[in-house]
């Protein structure tokens, strides 16, 4: 399948990726030469941005940087993200991690099934459970976690917080970027969320998903326990009307 390369971009937020970083975006170009990247830079102290800026004179047209001052966020790394592609007029957006968690060879499966989808989550939960090197717990958390999401929001998704994704340009357009409520690794449900409850087809497709093997990980002990009580809040939002607004 010929697929529309020249109008994707791949947003990449970062902080202290210098591990991981020109690995990444050296494999996302060797894989796909004609897509677009967008670095979300959060003022690493350990050199990332450099090491960005050096690659763009190799790619000057199709390698992005923003580069924001302090650690403000994944959220607002993707919602700044979102607005240069669609200030730029890209069609298909992708979300993705810097740390290999993440295989940039199923990137092709993401865009394949946006060809006749409005969102595609890569999903580590259908087809079995799809995560290398977790601890038990940590995935057992994980996993009960989804399961309590679907049963509140009533959303058909398996996987409502994974962060490897592709939006079409109607998807992100339906999306009012100024009012997302959400932080955090719950920021990802309620961007699916809205879209489902706009009316728009979502899709999962599967992954293999692998614990970082560079760098140090950004998950916080709390995050699942916190999401608990933001699933309620935007259950309650959407029943009243005010979640889409």
């Amino acid at each position: 399948m010929q697929l529309p390369w020249d109008q994707t971009l791949i947003i990449i937020p970062t902080f202290n990726e210098i591990d991981n970083i020109q690995r990444m975006i050296n494999t996302l170009f060797d894989l796909y030469p004609e897509v677009s990247i967008l670095i979300i830079e959060d003022g690493s102290p350990d050199g990332t941005a450099e090491i960005v800026k050096t690659l763009q004179s190799k790619h000057p047209n199709s390698l992005h940087m923003i580069e924001r001052q302090g650690k403000l966020g994944l959220g607002t790394a993707y919602i700044t993200g979102f607005k240069f592609a669609l200030e730029k007029n890209f069609e298909f957006v992708f979300e993705m991690d810097c740390d290999f968690s993440h295989d940039p060879a199923q990137v092709r499966d993401l865009l394949e099934a946006a060809q006749s989808n409005d969102l595609v989550i890569g999903s580590r939960y259908i087809d079995g459970i799809r995560i290398i090197n977790w601890p038990f717990r940590r995935l057992l958390l994980s996993y009960l976690a989804s399961i309590y999401t679907r049963l509140v929001t009533g959303i058909p998704v398996y996987d409502t917080t994974g962060g490897f994704k592709c939006f079409r340009r109607k998807a992100l357009e339906k999306l009012n970027l100024n009012n997302i409520i959400s932080k955090g690794y719950i920021f990802q449900l309620e961007l699916n969320y809205k879209v489902w409850l706009s009316g728009l087809k979502v899709k999962e497709v599967p992954i293999i998903f692998y614990e970082r093997r560079d760098g140090e990980s950004k998950m916080a002990g709390g995050i699942i326990f916190e999401a608990l009580f933001a699933v309620i809040r935007l259950r309650v939002k959407a029943l009243f009307g005010t979640l889409l607004k």
